[in-house]
Order: structure tokens, then sequence, then C-alpha cells
């Protein structure tokens, strides 16, 4: 069952809707007026929040990493140790 509450002037709406089995998940279905409003899309990545009795749905703030800025982020602490996997059998060196 959905019943649709639209405040136009406020670009809000809200709905009654149901958790329900999909596969061996719970899930909740977002109509299509619904992810207009929030200004969401199809495939767009998202955090999900869970609070006691809520749950935050936000945009993903980074969706694209710049390799260099990846690499400038490496310090001594966040580095792994190197594992040594015995000598050289390919063209790893070339």
């Amino acid at each position: 069952m959905r019943i649709y509450n639209v405040d136009t002037m406020e670009k809000r709406i809200s709905l009654i809707s149901a958790i329900r089995k999909w596969g061996n998940s719970p899930a909740l279905r977002l109509p299509l007026p619904l992810l207009k409003v929030a200004q969401f899309s199809l495939e767009q990545k998202v955090t999900v929040t869970a609070e006691k009795g809520r749950l935050t749905i936000e945009p993903v703030a980074i969706t694209d990493y710049q390799l260099s800025e990846l690499i400038d982020g490496i310090t001594e602490e966040n580095s792994p140790e190197l594992i040594d996997f015995g000598p050289v059998v390919g063209k790893e060196l070339m």
C-alpha cells in the first residue's frame, strides 16, 4: 500500500510503504517520484546510516578518485608490509 503526501512548494514527498522480502534480504522499494524529489538517480552510490528507529540515505560525497591523490595519502602508518613471494619467475622486473 502506498499513500503519497506531496508538498510541491517545499519539494517534499512522504509515503507509507512496507519492508518486504527480496531474495533472502529485506528490501524497501523506492518509487521514482521519491528519487526525483531527493535528486537521486538509479545506480547512484549512497551511504545508509542506521540509528534506533531511523534509516538515513545520503549520496556518497566523493565518487571519483584521482590516483595521484590516493598515492599522496600513503604513509608508513597505513602502508602494508611487503611480503616476499620468492624469486622472479616471469618478466616482473622488465
